[in-house]
């Protein structure tokens, strides 16, 4: 029994040593990009490429995610307020609810899958490979080709898609309500103006912001750290969509709380 204690006691303490030492590590990782991201020379290029690749590469599933959203949940809504006869709020609603969460959240998932998979992949593949090791005796850092441009080519990328996603499931939302449940066009839209302002979609722009470089930070620093080969980078794209979608839904609750207050 004795023996058994003691061993549970060293394996938590190993867990939270390699917990710690794992914090450090990304703690590291992320103000190396952050002082190579103000370092010259600026990869201009590399950035536009990334943009491209994660903002206008997802606009396809981004159509398809919002479109449906919008007009599910407004099929949603409607079930529960012609209960009371509340069908004037359905516009309302759905809008403030996809300005504040569904848009930035179910943006930052799909950014998370697609993208952060991606960057790992890509950046493993190249460590496993020692192309890595080759760009440092070419004399290019690694952080700043490789890590830099995808961080910001997220944070950049992830707020205009939320912007999308906001239009779009709002069409969505909107042709379900006149078009289907036949509610008043003009009912439907009026009431808008009444509940909801800028502060709204303010809060659905800065959450998608900090999910896009959180998403941008996480999948670089698994691909950095892929180790193993190939199952290695299977390992490390895996974690990346893993914790990338598990920070987004996490921070979204402190953001919520801490935006709430100040806008």
């Amino acid at each position: 029994m004795k023996v058994l204690v003691q061993r549970r006691i060293e394996d938590l303490g190993t867990n939270v040593t390699n917990l710690l030492l794992g914090l450090g590590d990304f703690t590291n990782f992320t103000m190396k990009t952050i002082f190579w991201t103000f370092k010259p020379p600026y990869r201009w290029k590399l950035l536009f490429e990334q943009i491209y690749f994660i903002g206008n590469k997802s606009i396809f599933i981004i159509f398809l995610t919002s479109s449906f959203t919008g007009a599910v949940f407004a099929f949603q809504i409607y079930v529960g307020m012609k209960v009371i006869n509340a069908d004037s709020f359905i516009g309302p609603i759905v809008t403030i609810a996809l300005a504040k969460e569904l848009a930035p959240v179910l943006s930052g998932l799909v950014v998370a899958g697609r993208c952060g998979a991606a960057m790992a992949a890509q950046i493993g593949s190249m460590k496993v490979t020692e192309q890595i090791d080759a760009l440092e005796v070419m004399g290019i850092n690694s952080y700043q080709y490789l890590a830099v441009p995808r961080i910001l080519g997220a944070t950049l990328s992830l707020p205009l898609l939320s912007a999308i996603f906001l239009l779009i499931g709002y069409g969505g939302a909107w042709l379900i309500g006149t078009k289907v449940i036949l509610i008043d066009e003009v009912i439907f839209s009026s009431l808008i103006s009444d509940f909801m302002d800028l502060g709204m979609v303010a809060e659905g722009i800065i959450k998608a912001t900090v999910f896009g470089y959180l998403i941008g930070i996480i999948g670089t620093y698994q691909g950095f750290n892929v180790t193993g080969g190939a199952e290695g980078v299977g390992k490390g794209t895996n974690m990346a969509v893993v914790w990338g979608m598990i920070t987004v839904l996490v921070v979204d609750f402190f953001l919520t709380s801490f935006l709430t207050k100040i806008l």
